[in-house]
């Protein structure tokens, strides 16, 4: 094992600090001055929250996630959790209680599971790790539901991706950017400046004997107050621990590596995606993406050990996390609970109810004239859902996977599907595929990014520049025809002429005829950056169009026809809006943040809100509207509400 000194610790413990007080420089000096006596003494700022009742917003989810990715049981309850939030079993035949992601819990999916007892407490807890909105501590036995939210100050600290309870009733909290924190019930600080800035995927032991999985440094094993890394490993990627009596096991995508006396002794199966692991007696599980629960036995001595096959992949899902009760040892596997028998034998114990649709990743969203709400999503192709009805039919092939936009053509009468492989046009009544265009068919890029209409046909965003597709045929240009930037990330045209508004990575390009005749750019204008995301067109009354731009981290700006930029409006935070993630109706406009949640501008007065209870994600994606009903997608999934209940 390779030791990690603390003079190097040191060193860049103390270069941190000062590359911090040069950028708070710029800042209050009193604000400043806290901030360096609070790095110094490595405590970080937090906030402990109680999460108030309140009823629902007027958001209401719309064929939500009930699948499972982590569980834990506590008192005789059973919790699984997962995108769409947390199911509460009072017992394994009984009907789930769900706190909703977003509703009745903060808007980050749930990704870590464990009872804990924190120091001074008077009861165990049930901890719960979020993806960005940091630890939440459920209180079982208080009959009011009692949730706290234990909230650090800075993102990075709030990404936690793992969760370890120690015997002396403190928390250790590992994060996917920040490093192992330490939590005391009072206090929120850095374990250990060693381990700053690590991407932790696991947590075992404990304070006195403690091993620290990583997403690229392989594990780390703290001891003594020493820091050693673990040669030997068969990947450097530790998807994650167990602990028994037979050593230490550390999961990798290729395989798994036994420790005794801290080095590795043999490999056991090598290159088995090892996902999750748990120890059963005398035998490891090995729990994998795409082939099923493995059984290794840890009574043969050999230098290397194949798996026996336990479960597999075609009896359910993959498993994603084992816990246990007592002496039964269960299994969590997207939508079901397994518990393993005698002799190795799997039960179905509970299933949540089967999913409407196929990805919660939501990447595009439409009305279809006849009332279906068409999904996209960013790698599992198109789902038409009926509302009426909640059934929903998936189409997914070569062409129809990655979706940026679904565009309905009431010309044509059809939907019109952009993707990574094509413009796939599907027949708006059978939702069958027409026609599908690509390179071969004229389109300066198979990837699609946009789409929208003029007065003469179809104008097609892409990373290589526009085509434009009229009755005469395909015609495209790009940089060296004056498009500000060959990568077109979004568009939008006044159906009545042929002028159109295209945000590239280089800035807008306004065209007319198919024609470059303007470019905005920072050079030029008030634009805050030239990575442009999206773009809506919004008639005014007097006829003079606003045009709407979004950008990679600069926020909204508006636009007239003649490109002249007006900051004077421009929301708060200054967000990063996604890739078409604009809608306007007759009193909003809509946008789409990357971790800002939902931005709302009021037309009549002039003033923007942001938007985050409520929502699955602060990742809001895309738009669609019908009968006064919003629809928002994320990546978490969809909630709609009533345009007349936003506030």
């Amino acid at each position: 094992m390779r030791k990690v000194t603390a003079g190097v610790s040191a060193a860049i413990l103390l270069a941190g600090i000062g590359a911090a007080c040069v950028a708070i420089s710029r800042t209050d000096s009193s604000l400043d001055a806290i901030r360096r006596q609070v790095a110094s003494e490595g405590i970080l700022a937090f906030t402990l929250l109680r999460l108030p009742n309140v009823a629902n917003a007027g958001f209401e989810p719309v064929s939500p996630a009930n699948s499972f990715t982590t569980g834990a049981s506590l008192g005789g309850k059973f919790y699984l959790a997962g995108p769409g939030g947390l199911a509460i079993y009072d017992q394994l035949n009984s009907d789930p209680r769900w706190l909703r992601t977003g509703l009745d819990l903060p808007p980050a999916p749930i990704v870590a599971l464990c009872p804990g007892r924190l120091r001074g407490a008077p009861s165990t807890l049930l901890l719960a790790a979020t993806q960005g909105e940091g630890l939440l501590l459920f209180e079982p036995d208080d009959p009011s539901g009692g949730v706290q939210q234990l909230l650090p100050a800075d993102a990075a600290d709030r990404d936690i991706t793992a969760v370890l309870p120690l015997a002396s009733g403190d928390l250790l909290l590992g994060t996917r950017r920040a490093g192992v924190l330490l939590y005391d019930g009072r206090t929120l600080r850095l374990f250990q400046p060693a381990l700053a800035q690590l991407a932790v995927t696991a947590l075992a032991g404990d304070l006195g004997d403690l091993w620290i999985g990583t997403r690229t440094r392989g594990a780390l094993h703290w001891q003594a107050g020493q820091l050693d890394a673990v040669d030997g490993l068969p990947d450097p990627q530790v998807e994650d621990i167990a602990i028994g009596p037979e050593g230490v096991f550390i999961g990798t995508p290729l395989g798994v590596a036994q420790l005794r006396d801290d080095h590795v002794t043999r490999v056991l199966a090598p290159g088995l995606f090892s996902h999750a692991l748990a120890l059963d007696g005398d035998t490891l599980l090995v729990a994998t993406i795409d082939q099923g629960v493995h059984a290794i036995p840890l009574t043969t001595h050999s230098s290397t050990t194949a798996p026996q096959t336990d479960l597999t992949s075609d009896d359910v899902p993959p498993v994603t996390h084992f816990f246990a009760t007592g002496a039964t040892l269960l299994a969590v596997s997207d939508d079901n609970l397994l518990r393993r028998g005698p002799g190795g034998s799997w039960r179905t114990v509970l299933s949540a109810p089967p999913q409407k649709l196929t990805s919660g990743n939501i990447a595009a969203l439409s009305f279809a004239p006849d009332g279906r709400l068409w999904i996209g999503s960013f790698d599992r192709g198109v789902d038409v859902l009926d509302l009426q009805t909640n059934r929903a039919r998936h189409i997914e092939d070569e062409h129809v996977f990655c979706i940026n936009r679904i565009v309905p053509d009431a010309e044509r009468h059809t939907m019109d599907v952009a993707t990574a492989n094509g413009l796939v046009l599907f027949d708006t009544s059978r939702a069958t595929e027409r026609q599908v265009l690509t390179q071969r068919d004229g389109l300066i890029s198979d990837q699609i990014t946009d789409v929208a209409f003029t007065r003469s046909g179809t104008a097609l965003a892409t990373p290589a520049g526009l085509t434009f597709l009229t009755a005469s045929g395909a015609q495209s240009l790009y940089a060296f025809q004056g498009l500000a930037n060959n990568h077109v990330y979004a568009i939008d045209a006044d159906p009545d002429s042929d002028r159109v508004f295209a945000g590239t990575l280089g800035g807008v390009s306004i065209l007319d005829a198919q024609a470059v005749r303007q470019n905005i750019t920072l050079r030029n204008s008030n634009l805050q950056r030239n990575w442009i995301t999206a773009i809506a067109r919004v008639p005014q009354a007097n006829g003079q169009d606003t045009w709407f731009v979004g950008t990679y981290g600069g926020g909204i700006v508006q636009m007239d026809a003649a490109g002249r930029v007006d900051t004077a409006e421009n929301p708060l935070p200054v967000a990063v809006i996604n890739p078409n993630a604009m809608l306007h109706t007759a009193q909003r406009v809509f946008a789409g943040t990357l971790d800002d949640g939902l931005l709302v501008y009021d037309l009549s007065t002039r003033h923007w809100t942001q938007i985050l209870a409520g929502l699955p994600s602060r990742n809001v994606t895309s738009f669609a509207e019908r009968d006064g009903e919003l629809y928002i997608g994320t990546e978490n999934g969809i909630v709609r509400i009533a345009e007349a209940r936003l506030p």
